[in-house]
Order: C-alpha cells, then sequence, then structure tokens
C-alpha cells in the first residue's frame, strides 16, 4: 500500500525532522518512495489563524508498507514518543516531532480518532504543499482533486 506521510517539528526543528526521516528509513516494514522539501511556516492555532509559539518545518513522504493502517499509526506515535513527543490535549502545542497518517492509498477510514485522509490537507498550505511536491497527482478520494490543485489553492 502507498501511503503519505505528514512530519512537523517546532522544537529543534532542523535536527528533529532530519531524525524522524532517518528513523522511518530504518523501519524494516516501511520503504520511503519519496521525501519532499522541507517548508518553514509559521505555527498556526485551532481557528487556523497565526499563533504565538516558535516556526514548524514541515515535510512529506510517500512510502510503501504492508502494515495496516492502525499497525502503521501505533509505530508512528511509538517513533514519535522515543523522540521526545508527549501529546497533551492541545493539538496545536509545540512539539519536536508529528508523524501523521495524511493518506493510506485511496481509503478513506478512521483510525483510533483520527480521520484519514487527514482533513488538514484541505485547510493548510503547511500539509498541502509538501504532500504536492512529492505526490502532485495523487487522487484525494473524497473531493476528486489532485493534492497539486489543492495545494494550488493555499498561498504558502
Amino acid at each position: 500500500m502507498q501511503v503519505l506521510i505528514t512530519l512537523g517539528s517546532n522544537i529543534n526543528r532542523e535536527q528533529n525532522v532530519v531524525e524522524a526521516l532517518a528513523r522511518l528509513e530504518q523501519q524494516p516494514d516501511l520503504k520511503i518512495l519519496a521525501v519532499s522539501p522541507v517548508y518553514v511556516t509559521q505555527a498556526v492555532g485551532a481557528d487556523g489563524k497565526a499563533a504565538a509559539q516558535p516556526a514548524f518545518s514541515n515535510a512529506a513522504i510517500c512510502a510503501e508498507t504492508e502494515l495496516d493502517p492502525f499497525t502503521l499509526r501505533s509505530k508512528l506515535r511509538a517513533l514519535e514518543a522515543a523522540m521526545g513527543r508527549v501529546r497533551t490535549a492541545d493539538k496545536f502545542a509545540p512539539r519536536p516531532i508529528d508523524l501523521d497518517i495524511a493518506f493510506y492509498g485511496d481509503r478513506v477510514l478512521e483510525v483510533a480518532g483520527k480521520v484519514i485522509p487527514d482533513p488538514d490537507v484541505l485547510r493548510f498550505a503547511h500539509v498541502a504543499a509538501p504532500l504536492a511536491d512529492i505526490a502532485g497527482d495523487w487522487i484525494h478520494p473524497q473531493t476528486g482533486q489532485t493534492l497539486a490543485e489543492i495545494a494550488a489553492q493555499h498561498s504558502m
């Protein structure tokens, strides 16, 4: 199954994105096919507006996996925890690393309360742009748009 995974960090961001990529490449059940450029963007809050916290580094990978979406999400959460991520009620809190399944093939599903495709793909340029860089022709199963079309609707 081809998957798209987003990465984000705003605590020691340059080092943590590189480290997360290295750790993902070491996963035997994940074959990385493409890595996006890293974007530096202002942090946003729940309202979608600029938040008063450090800037983020954002990137994305395209990978192939035999893992089901629940196991993949569990592995990503374990990697986050190993890198010092402590999840809080505030989804928009500063973090050393954030790894999310943006797309799991063309499937539409919910994995432990997380909707896939990630709704943030349609809301935020910092999510859409890196994905479009590595999978611009990927069709969003709910909107029928390509990731390139979605990214073009947002300004970076």
